[in-house]
Formats: C-alpha cells, sequence, structure tokens
C-alpha cells in the first residue's frame, strides 16, 4: 500500500490540473521572454483574426439548433442558468470595481469584471454535471444556450458597462464582432444540418481548433503586452490578490446557484446542472472575444483573471461532484 501512494498522489494531482492551463502558462511565459516583434507580428495578427473567424464558424456549425430549442421548454432551468450567468454573475462583477486600488489595480478589476461577462463554458459544465449524477441534457442545452446568447449579449454588455472606461471597446469592436464573432456564427448556424454531426462525431478535430485559437490569442496579446510595458505593474502580490478574489467569485456563485436550484423547485439533478452550468466561465470563448473587443494591451491584463479563475473553477468544482455523487 506504500508503494503505491506516490502513483495515487500523482494521479490526484494530474486530476487537478487542467492541461491546456498548462499551456496557456508556457505560451504567456514565452510570451514574457521571447515577443513577436515586426513582421512577425504583424502576420501573427493576421493569423489570429483568421483563426478566431474559423473558430466561431465552427462554434456555429456543431451545434445541434433543435437541441437549443428543445432545452427552452424548460424554462425554469434554462432562464435560472441565464440569470445566474448574465445577470448575477455580473452584478459581482461590478461589484468588485469597489476594491480600493491599493488592494487591486484598476486594469485587474477591468478583467474581473469582462470575466463575469462571458458564458458559462460547455465542456466542462457537462462533465462535471456527469459526475455528480445530474441532469446531463440539461446542462448540454444550458450551457449551449448560455453559448449562443453569449455571442451577443457578451459583446452588449461590454459595450454598456466597460465601453465608456478607460481602456474600454477600441473603435472597431463592433464592426469586429459582426465580423469575426457573429457572422461567421450565423453562417456555420445555416450549414449546421449538413456540417453538425460530422463535427460532434470528429470532436478532436474542434478541439484542437479550440486549443490553438486560445494558444494563439494568448501568445500574441501577452508578446503585444510585453513590447508595449502593459504587465510591468502586475506584481506577485497582485497576483495573489487576484486568485483570492476569483475564489471568492466562484464561491459566491456556487453557493447562490445551489440555493436558487431549491427555491425554484428544481428536483436534485437540474439544480446540479444549475450549480455547474451558473458558476462556470469559458475561457475558450473568453480569450478569442477580449482579443476582438479590446485594445491588444488591455486584451492582455483582461485575460489573466480569465486563465486565474479558469483553473480554481476546474480544481473546486471537480470535488464539489464527487461530493455531490458520494451523497447522491
Amino acid at each position: 500500500m506504500v508503494t503505491n501512494r506516490p502513483d495515487g498522489l500523482l494521479a490526484r494531482a494530474r486530476s487537478w490540473v487542467d492541461p491546456l492551463v498548462v499551456m496557456i502558462l508556457t505560451v504567456l511565459l514565452l510570451g514574457l521572454l521571447l515577443p513577436a516583434t515586426g513582421g512577425l507580428a504583424d502576420v501573427l495578427v493576421v493569423v489570429r483574426t483568421v483563426a478566431i473567424v474559423v473558430l466561431f464558424a465552427l462554434y456555429g456549425a456543431r451545434m445541434p439548433t433543435h437541441e437549443v430549442l428543445r432545452g427552452l421548454r424548460h424554462w425554469r432551468l434554462q432562464g435560472s442558468m441565464l440569470a445566474a450567468t448574465f445577470v448575477v454573475f455580473p452584478l459581482l462583477g461590478l461589484a468588485t470595481q469597489l476594491l480600493p486600488d491599493a488592494v487591486l489595480a484598476p486594469e485587474l478589476r477591468t478583467g474581473l469584471l469582462y470575466l463575469s461577462l462571458l458564458p458559462s463554458t460547455v465542456q466542462a459544465s457537462v462533465v462535471f454535471t456527469s459526475v455528480a449524477r445530474g441532469d446531463v441534457a440539461g446542462a448540454i442545452t444550458g450551457a449551449t444556450i448560455s453559448n449562443v446568447v453569449g455571442v451577443v449579449a457578451t459583446p452588449a454588455l461590454v459595450a454598456v458597462l466597460l465601453g465608456a472606461t478607460s481602456g474600454g471597446l477600441h473603435g472597431g469592436a463592433v464592426r469586429s464582432v459582426l465580423l469575426q464573432i457573429l457572422l461567421p456564427f450565423v453562417v456555420g448556424q445555416l450549414v449546421q444540418r449538413w456540417t453538425g454531426a460530422w463535427l460532434r462525431e470528429h470532436k478532436r478535430l474542434t478541439q484542437v481548433t479550440d486549443r490553438v485559437v486560445i494558444l494563439l490569442v494568448a501568445y500574441t496579446s501577452v508578446s503585444q503586452a510585453q513590447t508595449s510595458g502593459a504587465w510591468d505593474h502586475v506584481t506577485l502580490a497582485a497576483l495573489a490578490v487576484l486568485v483570492v478574489v476569483c475564489a471568492v467569485l466562484l464561491a459566491c456563485m456556487l453557493a447562490l446557484t445551489w440555493w436558487a436550484g431549491g427555491r425554484l423547485g428544481l428536483d436534485r439533478g437540474a439544480r446540479t446542472a444549475l450549480l455547474m452550468c451558473g458558476s462556470k466561465k469559458s475561457l475558450a470563448t473568453g480569450l478569442p472575444m477580449a482579443a476582438v473587443l479590446f485594445t491588444p494591451v488591455v486584451a492582455a491584463t483582461v485575460a489573466l483573471p480569465v486563465i486565474v479563475f479558469h483553473q480554481i473553477q476546474l480544481a473546486t468544482c471537480a470535488v464539489v461532484a464527487r461530493r455531490l455523487a458520494a451523497v447522491r
């Protein structure tokens, strides 16, 4: 038994560490040490733009329209998920703006507010709902609807809540959203009846595309921030405070969604789906969208809270899901 203990600890560590976050952190370090300059930087910006267009076209092409419509029938579950994602979470994001500059820099507070406006993540929400023996179908439709609505709602909320602030939306953001996010998604939905089944069968293709785009956006954003000095103010102390604030945000959303599910009279399966979907934020959508909505310097700083929260939500919800399954 003693000889197996290190292997058990290693397996547990691997289950808590998201490989995507490890890759992102590696790319961030590369961007800090070897930032792209000159012509290479210009080429990477063009490649990033094309990759974002492809990403959101694939989102539209693989999401079954009939599943979205069917999911709308469970209006209490879907409505509560949308309220948690696009009403309650943004209110908490606004609350973080009350933190003084001495506690957290304004740029990182902007990133926290942006984080609160993102849609729910699909894969993690569904996986953790399944582990917790919750309503998987409800989680799939809820997370999908969240991402569909987020294509429009997130840019709109960013425009309202961040557009008037220093370093908010840049001049061409609305056009960029239409051309790089909304239009590709709509085109993808139009061809979904022919492409959806094939894309869902070949999940590896979309997973690779997701990761390539995220890593490309992460590297170009950090590279541009490094050459402009945008990250010079981020200290270890500031990072520690950011981790604490993200943990508090997640704890609040977990408590509120679980409580609300009980008050709404949802059964345990639906209540679990609300807990998992309503407390999550999407890294896969957040980083590419930040590259479209913000100037490169602001996008790099905004990305940091998204990355930190993503890792915390994975580690925490893995534990929560196992506990819920154990008491089922």
